[in-house]
């Protein structure tokens, strides 16, 4: 042992960097759980004594209330917990879908804010502007309205296309009418997404060995389009449609898209779709010029000056910024409860209102929103790694 580490060792912890930092670690640790440990006795104890029940037991009682859309089957008998997991459902549905539309309609501006059109990119930069500076809550307030004011009675419903109905009461649409093709289809359609993975993974590894291009996209959109086709045609090509029809009060049959659906599905897309077109003409900015001459000069073509040079530099900036908006429209989902759309913080709200479990059920609502955003985050944090530029 040197001389240096005989002193270090005679010396006091709190002369030790290392061993005062580990102190003051576990002292704050100490007093992180002393704190929890006095709010969750003192409301523990408050609850008794207002003869206020704690824990979640009440989720096994009958709900005795109803849910205007479920993905699932409900009723009123059910307990609490399948309501709460069908508001889980609705959020994740709204979410899911509000996602994917935002992505792509923000991508579409973004790239149309660059355009070497005047009216193209003047047109853009107004959307973004508009859209920006309206309040979300204001957006859907102005959606649920206009189905509610303008459009008429499911008696007199607009047909704009045929086995579409335009109703008040939202709208009803015509879809296929249950085959046993269908779950085929579907497993087609699986293959051919996995297929063209598989695809463009062989692609790519070709082209770094050597040098040739392959057309991943136009061979894996056919094969995506074709195998579906194919088992369609095998079983017969049936083309029997499921037609939504008038009885009563209202249409049956098809598929309906409620109004507080659609109003809250347009407002979230179309709100963060500005601000993820914001990104994408950032991301796109960030990359040179002189790499897009570069690439045109030994004769690539647009679409492959696109996808090999541009986006996978542009990529590593979209992607920390787009998972935000993605996290943003996950949480603004939350504001249907304004409109009357059963997301889970309706239905909580109603859960708590009937049991008095108000901090059970807050408790529920942070658990359900920080694991989906904890699974959007993971899930974009994977890609970035996969999609981010390694030096050789």
């Amino acid at each position: 042992m040197s001389r240096q580490e005989q002193a270090a060792a005679s010396d006091p912890f709190w002369l030790d960097p290392g061993k005062r930092a580990i102190a003051y670690q576990v002292g704050v640790l100490c007093m992180v759980g002393l704190l929890a440990y006095y709010l969750v006795s003192n409301t523990l104890t408050n609850l008794e004594k207002q003869n206020i029940a704690s824990g979640f037991g009440f989720m096994q009682k009958e709900a005795s209330f109803e849910i205007g859309e479920s993905l699932i089957p409900y009723s009123a008998a059910d307990s609490y917990g399948r309501a709460l997991l069908v508001g889980a459902l609705n959020t994740l549905k709204v979410s899911f879908i509000g996602i994917i539309l935002t992505t792509l309609l923000g991508t579409i501006i973004g790239i149309a804010r660059l355009s070497s059109n005047w009216l193209v990119s003047r047109m853009a930069a107004l959307y973004i502007e508009v859209m920006q500076d309206v309040p979300v809550l204001l957006q859907l307030f102005f959606w649920y309205a206009i189905f509610y004011e303008t459009l008429p009675s499911p008696r007199q419903a607009l047909n704009p296309f045929s086995g579409v109905f335009l109703t008040n009461r939202g709208v009803a649409m015509a879809v296929p009418a249950a085959h046993p093709c269908h779950k085929y289809m579907l497993a087609a359609f699986i293959t051919a997404c996995v297929l063209a993975y598989l695809l463009r993974r062989w692609a790519r590894k070709r082209q770094e060995a050597t040098g040739r291009y392959f057309p991943v996209v136009p061979v894996s959109v056919a094969a995506i389009i074709g195998l579906p086709l194919a088992v369609w045609f095998i079983f017969g090509a049936p083309l029997e449609m499921d037609v939504p029809r008038l009885q009563g009060f209202n249409f049956k049959g098809g598929i309906t898209l409620s109004p507080e659906f659609i109003a809250l599905l347009l407002g979230l897309v179309l709100y963060t779709a500005a601000f993820v077109a914001e990104v994408v003409r950032a991301g796109i900015q960030s990359v040179s010029k002189g790499q897009t001459e570069a690439a045109m000069a030994i004769g690539l073509k647009p679409g492959q000056v696109l996808n090999l040079v541009i986006l996978p530099q542009a990529l590593r900036v979209i992607i920390p910024p787009l998972t935000s908006q993605m996290l943003n429209l996950t949480k603004n989902s939350s504001l249907a409860v304004a409109i009357g759309f059963p997301d889970f913080v309706s239905v909580a709200n109603t859960t708590i209102n009937q049991t008095g479990q108000s901090i059970e059920g807050v408790a529920l609502i942070m658990a359900v929103y920080l694991i989906f955003s904890l699974s959007t985050s993971a899930f974009m944090n994977w890609y970035n790694k996969k999609v981010k530029l390694v030096e050789r």
